[in-house]
């Protein structure tokens, strides 16, 4: 790969998450400091770039390029870096530097940077043309992986991908991705992103939401939609859960008359499905303690196999850059 900032960037997607899956078996038997299967000389040097903060995409990067072996810098591009990115303006305000000196400069400290950006959700035309992300790329002289931009979050996708790899029960399980409720605007990254990877797999995939939070119809094309959230839910063997703002009448808050909130009734409606989510969550609003606390629910899985699908990455990148 050159890059890694949606499904489109990876040539082989089963080959990527089976590669995951085996770096996770490896570390069971292993030491976690370098993979003795990679071939990636080093030391390389990983620059992670926050335009909005994390935890998971944070340690899991980060721990996955120590796995790797590389020397590891995180920066918070949000606090007081005040980048230009329009090409061709008058740079009298407030902006100090420009995203083209900006890429050249972290391209001359990194082998591979990543760059986790957020959308304004208020101007839907330049979130879905992923300004911050798309110029960043364009003039770094290193690969960018996506640790989050304003319509797509590919690492946590795959993550998700193999974490269903994992727990699959048949050859194609029925997968479910519901809206659930929040208090605040969230984007359609992760949705979006998950809709793509799971198109991609041999899954029955259902995407359940009230009316009003329709996703963009690139991402939903030939998909299965149901208005009806428990009709969704019979016989899944996966639920994915996440709230997204409007895509149509955009980032608007989305407040249905029924409760959207997942429950344990609810989850008895499915074929003993596992229970998703990337997190954070909103205990008792998204879904209820009952079924986040049951032994069959997958995020804190979900959030180590972030580790090994970033990992999987970054080796897939640097072994073709070495």
């Amino acid at each position: 790969m050159n890059h890694f900032t949606s499904i489109h960037d990876v040539p082989n997607i089963e080959a990527l998450i089976h590669k995951a899956l085996s770096i996770k078996h490896a570390s069971v038997f292993e030491s976690p400091i370098v993979n003795p299967k990679s071939n990636i000389q080093n030391p390389k040097t990983l620059v992670l770039l926050f335009f909005n903060p994390s935890l998971r995409t944070r340690l899991s990067t980060e721990k996955a390029g120590l796995n790797l072996g590389m020397n590891v810098i995180s920066m918070n591009a949000d606090a007081g870096w005040k980048i230009e990115f329009e090409d061709g303006v008058v740079m009298d305000g407030d902006k100090a530097e420009h995203v083209r000196e900006a890429a050249g400069v972290v391209s001359q400290y990194a082998d591979v940077i990543g760059i986790r950006t957020f959308p304004t959700l208020t101007d839907r035309e330049r979130d879905y043309a992923e300004v911050v992300l798309r110029q960043f790329q364009k003039h770094a002289t290193v690969p960018v992986i996506s640790l989050e931009s304003a319509t797509l979050h590919p690492l946590q996708s795959l993550t998700d991908a193999v974490t269903i790899e994992a727990h699959k029960k048949t050859a194609r399980p029925k997968v479910v991705l519901t809206w659930a409720p929040h208090p605040r605007a969230l984007p359609q990254a992760v949705a979006n992103s998950f809709v793509e990877w799971m198109k991609a797999r041999d899954v029955e995939l259902v995407v359940t939401h009230p009316p009003g939070a329709e996703l963009a119809p690139q991402f939903v094309d030939n998909v299965q939609i149901e208005y009806n959230q428990r009709k969704a839910f019979e016989g899944a063997d996966f639920i994915y859960a996440k709230n997204w703002s409007s895509y149509t009448d955009y980032g608007r808050i989305i407040s249905p008359k029924e409760n959207w909130t997942v429950t344990a009734e609810k989850m008895a409606l499915t074929n003993q499905a596992r229970f998703m989510h990337c997190l954070p969550v909103r205990r008792n609003v998204v879904v209820e303690d009952a079924v986040l606390d049951d032994p069959s629910c997958l995020i804190f899985e979900q959030a180590k196999n972030r580790e090994f699908a970033a990992q999987a990455v970054l080796e897939e990148i640097l072994n073709k850059h070495t």
